[in-house]
């Protein structure tokens, strides 16, 4: 058990380390486009880096965060680690995200990282978050609300299609999700929430 803890520890390590690249500042400063973080929204994300930059490095920036939210958990995978704890590796991928070591801990909103976990903890639920945000964002046009619905229904999936010990984790997931998106959530209620341009 001891020997479990300890490679959770350091799996968890590394996971926010690699959590805390970037994609949005990285793919910005290597195409010479503006900081995510000054321009726009003010958001090192894929929306915003999609204003700011167009669909190609947005693009990048979206593989690049769900890769970093993925693939610490697929480690974790491989070694054996499993439930609850694979959940806390998850989760620490996630919050190096939104608190980036190498970027002053202002990081992003979390949507395509906790993605990327998602689908590593379980692809059918990873995959079924997708169509509900594609379908959302489709209908609505509104990339936080399309967010906020998968999110809802991330954890109950979890429930009922994957490992239990996931839904803590993916509740907390959630619930971090919701708080980074309260500003969004005011202007989705006052009506001035900036739509997707398909």
């Amino acid at each position: 058990m001891m020997a479990v803890i300890i490679t959770v520890i350091i799996l968890s390590v590394i996971a926010y380390l690699i959590g805390s690249l970037s994609s949005a500042i990285i793919v910005c400063k290597f195409l010479n486009l503006p900081d995510p973080r000054t321009q726009g929204s003010m958001n090192p994300g894929t929306t915003n880096v999609l204003r700011i930059g167009g669909k190609i490095p947005a693009l990048v920036t979206l593989s690049g965060d769900i890769l970093k939210g993925f693939l610490p958990v697929l480690v974790g995978h491989l070694v054996g680690i499993s439930g609850f704890f694979l959940g806390l590796i998850a989760i620490s991928a996630f919050l190096g995200h939104l608190f980036p070591l190498f970027f002053n801990f202002q990081g992003g909103k979390g949507v395509a990282t906790a993605l990327g976990v998602f689908l590593a903890l379980s692809p059918i639920v990873g995959i079924a978050v997708i169509i509900c945000w594609i379908l959302v964002a489709a209908i609505f046009r509104y990339s936080s609300l399309a967010a906020l619905v998968a999110a809802i229904l991330a954890p109950i999936l979890m429930l009922v299609f994957a490992d239990m010990g996931y839904f803590l984790p993916t509740l907390a997931i959630t619930a971090m999700l919701f708080w980074r998106h309260l500003g969004n959530i005011q202007r989705l209620r006052a009506g001035t929430e900036g739509k997707i341009n398909f």
